[in-house]
């Protein structure tokens, strides 16, 4: 900027030959540069209010805008910034291996108060308790009244209660919208099911968890929101269940059981098409664990995969397909069946002190069912070596399945195994497994030696597992469970036209003072169907059955657990696609005739 001087030499000179006064031309001056001074500085301010001007515009606009859309939309609770801290409230559905829904999703409401916008809070609390009758209304006001902020007063609502309370008309009261689990079927399945809650919880969402059974085991796949709309197929066939608990409940309230649990699996794929467990419960109201007494007496309590039990003579045939798989023995072979047999200063007898000797063959040994036949047998074997058999059919550790359960459910197995012990196991006696773990063993004698691993997922593939014995001792082993049904102690199984195969085993339970309860059973009898081409294994449990219709009350799985599978064979295989194979009748030589 160039500045202009306020006594030009060249005006002054001019001035003073005129006789003018110089002062005059620096009074000018000086005016002129503070009006040019005054305007730059005009200038400035003007735009700096400008820039100020629109400034305050695009910050009230926007300020006008959020409001805006803050007014238009749903009110969202303000969630924290940290990781972790939303909650995942979307949760897949679970369904059949026909895509029929087992447990799904319902909206509705929870109830939560704000104690100081409430107009009256003493009939607030005397309104709630009339609709919610768990409510004491003098404990409600006390509570409304204390000077908190915020109050959870029900986490889930009907329809109707939502409308009831609505019609109270405090503004007090607000609702919260979430999912809660539902289970349609009501007890169906239960014990697979097993139940869900809530885990974080705000006042607009919750976070659904599973807490027992499929929901907990298989809790990550089902909140995982990239597969929310994906169901869980489950290997169940829901019209199967249904049968097998009808028919489970009928047999354990006839025969005065004290529970009961069925397992219907597929021997080549391992998928459980029926898992049921008495008494049930409702997973939609999920009771509370018992905390005294013996925890198998809560309906929550899944016979099936967490009852460990001696299962009495099931395992004869454990023992003697072991016996064929090493050479040892054939179906025709004869054994000694004398009883009593004393082996140092213990004895083994056979049911009703019964002598099946002096001679068996290794056939009528399963058939008769003889204790001492089968001891005979597995002294052949030796300790070592049925031990080792046991195992590989997994008799040594908890099964695999996904059940939050199964993990704790681990075999009780002989820390040490004298001939003794050799003997007693050989009929199942020493050693307590669950109905699963029998299925599984089954399934491997019925699929032709192969052990699979049991899954509650529908996938269909037969499974290659690894070779527990080999197929002729597998197809020798179902020839022989054939004759248990047919003429053995399972004749009351025989469903005609699906030719069951199968073992009962009835095994006494131990005294909590000792010994063994004569008058307290389990009752077991593991099938195979049809016998000459196995599919399917079905195990039936019952626990302190009695059967009472005749003279005397009978307790052996023959006149208890093996009538009760029958019938449910007899529902399920036309279910399961089975056409049966209907015999001719013999031919009357007196009447018939021919060309």
């Amino acid at each position: 900027m160039i500045r202009t001087p306020l006594r030009p030499l060249a005006r002054i000179l001019s001035a003073r030959q005129k006789g003018e006064n110089p002062d005059t031309i620096e009074r000018e001056n000086l005016r002129l540069r503070h009006e040019e001074i005054r305007d730059r500085g005009r200038a400035r301010a003007e735009v700096r209010l400008l820039f100020l001007s629109l400034g305050f515009l695009a910050a009230f606009s926007t300020i006008g805008a959020r409001m805006g859309l803050l007014a238009a939309t749903e009110p969202v609770e303000p969630r924290s910034a940290a990781a972790g801290a939303q909650i995942l409230a979307t949760r897949a559905d679970i369904t059949d291996r026909n895509g029929r829904i087992l447990a799904t999703n319902m909206q509705t409401y929870a109830l939560y108060a704000q104690p100081r916008d409430m107009v009256d809070p003493g009939r607030v609390a005397r309104e709630l308790a009339k609709i919610f009758p768990e409510i004491d209304p003098v404990a409600m006001e006390r509570r409304l009244t204390d000077g908190r902020t915020f109050l959870w007063i029900r986490r889930v609502m009907s329809p109707e209660q939502m409308q009831r309370v609505h019609e109270i008309g405090d503004p007090g009261l607000l609702f919260g919208p979430r999912e809660m689990r539902l289970y349609p079927n009501g007890q169906l399945a239960a014990h697979v099911l097993g139940g869900a809650s809530f885990g974080a919880e705000g006042v607009s969402s919750a976070e659904v968890i599973g807490t027992a059974g499929i929901e907990k085991a298989l809790d990550a796949r089902l909140r995982d929101p990239a597969q929310a709309g994906t169901p869980l197929e489950l290997s169940l066939d829901l019209t199967l269940q249904a049968a097998v608990e009808e028919i489970l409940g009928t047999g354990m309230t006839m025969l005065n059981a004290k529970g009961a649990a069925a397992i219907l699996m597929d021997v080549k794929t391992g998928e459980i098409l029926s898992l049921a467990s008495l008494p049930a419960f409702d997973p939609n109201d999920r009771p509370n664990p018992l905390v005294k007494g013996d925890p198998g007496d809560s309906p929550l309590f899944n016979r099936a995969v967490q009852g460990v039990y001696e299962l009495g003579s099931t395992f004869k045939i454990f023992t003697v397909a072991n016996a064929m798989n090493l050479g040892l023995v054939s179906p025709e072979t004869m054994v000694d069946a004398n009883a009593p047999r004393r082996w140092g200063k213990f004895t083994i007898k056979e049911f009703q002190n019964k002598n099946y000797g002096p001679l068996l063959s290794v056939e009528n040994v399963i058939v008769k069912s003889s204790n001492v036949g089968t001891a005979n047998i597995a002294l052949m074997v030796g300790a070592e070596r049925q031990a080792a058999f046991f195992q590989s059919l997994g008799f040594f550790d908890p099964t695999v399945i996904e059940l939050v359960e199964a993990p704790g459910a681990k075999p009780i197995v002989p820390k040490r195994w004298p001939d003794i012990t050799t003997i007693t196991t050989s009929y199942g006696h020493g050693i307590s497994a669950s109905p699963m773990h029998l299925a599984v063993a089954y399934a491997a004698i019925a699929n032709g030696g192969v052990k699979v691993t049991p899954t509650l997922l529908h996938g269909g593939v037969a499974q290659n597992g690894p070779r527990v014995m080999t197929a002729e001792t597998a197809a020798a082993s179902v020839r022989m469970l054939r004759g248990v049904v047919e003429h053995g102690t399972a004749t009351l199984g025989d469903v005609p036209g699906y030719q069951v195969a199968g073992k009962t085993g009835t095994a006494e339970k131990p005294s909590r003072t000792g010994g063994y309860d004569e008058d307290k059973v389990v009752n077991t009898f593991a099938s195979l169907f049809p016998a000459d081409d196995p599919k399917y294994v079905l195990v039936v449990t019952l626990d302190e059955p009695v059967e009472t219709s005749g003279s005397e009350p009978r307790r052996t799985a023959g006149w208890t657990a093996v009538p009760v599978a029958g019938e449910i064979i007899r529902r399920a295989a036309p279910l399961l696609g089975l056409r049966p194979v209907v015999e001719p009748p013999p031919v009357d030589g007196l009447t018939a005739v021919s060309n």
